[in-house]
């Protein structure tokens, strides 16, 4: 019964992905050091498309609150999505943070969270088009290439070429073992 009970849970999602047919994406893998991201947090999880619901709210709270212009010791404004704390694979409940890269957790604003991205080995996908559906298709794309993953911390990089929402272009790393 508990195995049907997740495959049930699972269904809509599984359903999404295999309907979407895509070839295989092209990326570059990069080793990179830790650092540090400062911002605001949300638990989600991909089951029943809460994620999209939870991280749309988080984007929204952190451009109405201009959240950028309060994280202390910024190294750009470029804005990164983490996905974090995973429990168990993409499907599970993991930890989105939203904010900047910083120079250290030394000062942690009250209502943010500091996290430390440890260095890894990363797998690198460019998205390009309207936001945020090519991110999104980036990512089902990911989950159906079945990259092995380490399921430490991944993210998106929306930069400068990021501000157009037609025609953006935002960087996917994938922590890869």
């Amino acid at each position: 019964m508990k195995t049907f009970k997740t495959l049930f849970y699972l269904l809509p999602a599984i359903v999404f992905m295999v309907s979407c047919s895509s070839p295989k994406m092209d990326h570059k893998t990069q080793e990179l050091p830790q650092f540090y991201i400062i911002g605001l947090s949300v638990k989600t999880t991909n089951q029943n498309a809460q994620s999209k619901t939870d991280i749309g709210n988080l984007f929204t709270k952190f451009m109405i609150e201009n959240t950028v212009a309060k994280i202390p010791g910024k190294l750009s404004n470029d804005t990164y999505c983490l996905y974090t704390d995973y429990e168990s694979g993409f499907m599970g409940p993991y930890t989105c943070v939203l904010g900047c890269k910083v120079k250290s957790l030394d000062s942690i604003p009250v209502g943010m969270v500091g996290k430390a991205v440890p260095a890894a080995k990363y797998n690198i996908y460019t998205s390009t088009g309207k936001l945020p559906d090519c991110v999104m298709n980036t990512w089902i794309n990911i989950w159906k290439s079945g990259p092995d993953r380490k399921y430490s911390c991944d993210f998106d990089v929306y930069g400068v070429k990021a501000q157009d929402p037609v025609h953006a272009e935002v960087e996917t790393y994938v922590s890869v073992k």
